[in-house]
């Protein structure tokens, strides 16, 4: 059996194999409720034969939202909403995750598709946007954020906990936090956002005050049983962000108070940042370094498309997750073609039998299945890597 396909269990639950959605944002989401395109999208992906399918980016509070059709989980009625996602994924045998987010100076803004800026402060459906400090984003989001008081940090705390019960309650069993991509505590955690000069900036002690105390707070609401998660943006491949060594450092810290594994993103609080986007598996260096120096469990992301490279990089023990999001919206059976390009034996069997059973029928004619001509890994006309 490839790496790729074989289980990984965490505290008390089992993945099925190493492959994860990652959190997409799907800004489809009004007043916060996933709909029926959510229940499409994840289930797709679920019954597609992925072990984790983790819901996007779930805001704590209106105010941490991207944007007004965004997904949150401040009220019990987003929680109902999403408990019915997690129902079905954990039905057809995938672990249903979620996570939770707060965008801070990065929120307010205007789905991608119209340009993805900051909505003007007299729009009517605009919110004040909240920071470590009074210090815009920049580009096509200028909007200067206020620095939040202390009173500001503790609802926020506050808010991430009320969240975590929500999403027990919901039925989910895998909890992530984000902390990457310019969100508000990834930039409580850089330099380059947080100018703070009392006890929550500053140094490494101080721009990681709030999330240890976000993640303190989550871990005491989530059942001991069930896994914790963090996507860290670890780097922010631009000058005076945070290093990769204090994610390194920040990873020792949160695991002995409950750290299960860091999702390794980018750091994303520069518009400056010179990300390497065309580079197959840019981050996985970082979540390998992050795994043997701390002591994690680590998940990769971006540029993993290549069944056969994510099996490596799981083989050579670089990463214990390969987290998937474009390469899933192309192909919610991504798995499957995994299974066949790595030569795995019945690769259907890990669809739901109403999909396999008619596939392992008639998976003798590959003009059926679906995939087209795949030729398993060490022939000699093996196809290129997948885009």
């Amino acid at each position: 059996m490839s790496s790729l396909f074989s289980a990984l269990q965490v505290r008390d639950v089992t993945l099925r194999n190493r492959i994860a959605v990652s959190p997409m944002t799907q800004f489809s989401s009004p007043d916060g409720l996933v709909t029926d395109w959510h229940l499409a999208h994840l289930g797709s992906k679920a019954a597609g034969g992925a072990a984790l399918v983790v819901v996007e980016q779930a805001a704590v509070a209106p105010e941490g939202r991207m944007s007004t059709h965004c997904a949150g989980i401040w009220n019990d009625q987003q929680g109902e909403a999403l408990a019915r996602i997690a129902r079905f994924v954990d039905s057809v045998g995938a672990v249903p995750g979620i996570q939770l987010g707060h965008t801070g100076r990065r929120g307010c803004v205007e789905p991608p598709w119209r340009g993805g800026g900051h909505l003007p402060e007299d729009h009517p459906d605009a919110w004040e946007v909240i920071g470590p400090s009074a210090e815009a984003f920049g580009g096509n989001m200028p909007r200067v954020p206020r620095a939040m008081t202390h009173d500001d940090i503790r609802d926020v705390v506050r808010h991430y906990a009320e969240a975590a019960r929500r999403a027990r309650e919901a039925g989910f069993r895998w909890l992530e936090i984000h902390c990457a991509h310019g969100f508000l505590l990834s930039s409580f955690f850089s330099p380059l956002a947080n100018r703070r000069t009392d006890e929550y900036g500053g140094d490494f002690a101080g721009r990681s005050r709030l999330l240890v105390e976000v993640f303190e707070a989550v871990r005491a609401e989530w059942p001991e049983r069930l896994p914790l998660s963090m996507r860290f943006g670890v780097t922010e491949f631009a000058p005076g962000g945070q290093t990769l060594d204090d994610s390194v450092e920040l990873a020792r810290l949160l695991a002995p108070r409950g750290l299960d594994l860091v999702d390794v993103s980018f750091g994303g609080n520069s518009g400056r940042a010179q990300t390497p986007w065309d580079e197959e598996g840019f981050m996985v260096p970082a979540a390998q370094r992050i795994r043997e120096e701390a002591g994690v469990l680590t998940a990769a992301n971006w540029n993993l498309a290549d069944p056969v490279f994510a099996d490596a990089i799981l083989r050579e023990g670089q990463v214990d997750l390969v987290m998937l999001g474009r390469p899933m919206l192309a192909n919610p059976h991504w798995p499957v073609y995994a299974a066949m390009v790595l030569g795995e034996e019945r690769p259907y069997d890990m669809l739901p039998v109403q999909f396999s059973t008619w596939l392992n029928k008639y998976q003798r004619s590959r003009v059926n299945n679906g995939f087209g001509r795949v030729v398993a890994a060490g022939t000699e006309d093996f196809p290129k890597a997948a885009e």
